[in-house]
């Protein structure tokens, strides 16, 4: 008998409905829950959106975008980021050997400020892919830099961003450049 219900073509029609309006709804959950991410502004004291992920994206390449003879502002970049982040750049060596550059942020900008500030640099993102899982972001941004907005492209790429969002904004992780 209980054989013989299973196999009610009526009772399968009910089955598929419920588990396709049961999926149904998952979606509309999971896209309000990213939505709502993506839809708080949340400013830093130096007017980053940090509250949505393009607004961090568009912050993180504003912020290392200096004219020739200015200063790079290491705080405006330290609210961006998670205290005690990690970041680096990967590449090949002379010889062509990989080689990967690992640092904290502050050395980072130890190391790359003077050069930015002496011959000015612009970097700005020509294209983004984004995976994320629940609050864990990954975007893979892709850039040019120059010498000045308009000038020829000195250097192209790819970002790896890691990005965590807490509820009311996003804070960078880590991030790696190749």
């Amino acid at each position: 008998m209980v054989l013989k219900n299973f196999r009610d073509p009526n009772l399968m029609i009910n089955m598929k409905k419920m588990v396709l309006t049961l999926a149904a709804c998952m979606v509309v959950m999971s896209m309000s829950i990213k939505s709502q991410a993506q839809n708080q502004h949340v400013l830093t004291k130096f007017g980053d959106d940090v509250g949505t992920l393009d607004g961090i994206i568009k912050a993180y390449y504003d912020v290392v975008s200096v004219k020739k003879g200015e200063k790079v502002n290491f705080e405006r970049d330290s609210l961006l980021h998670i205290p005690g982040v990690r970041v680096g750049s990967a590449g090949m060596d002379a010889k062509g050997a990989p080689v990967l550059h690992y640092t904290s942020l502050k050395q980072y900008h130890r190391e790359s400020d003077a050069y930015m500030e002496k011959n000015g640099f612009y970097e700005h993102e020509t294209s983004r892919q984004v995976q994320n899982i629940r609050n864990i972001y990954h975007a893979w941004s892709t850039y040019e830099s120059r010498y000045t907005p308009d000038g020829k492209v000195i250097a192209m790429g790819t970002n790896s961003i890691e990005l965590y969002f807490d509820g009311k904004r996003f804070w960078i992780l880590g991030w790696f450049y190749d």
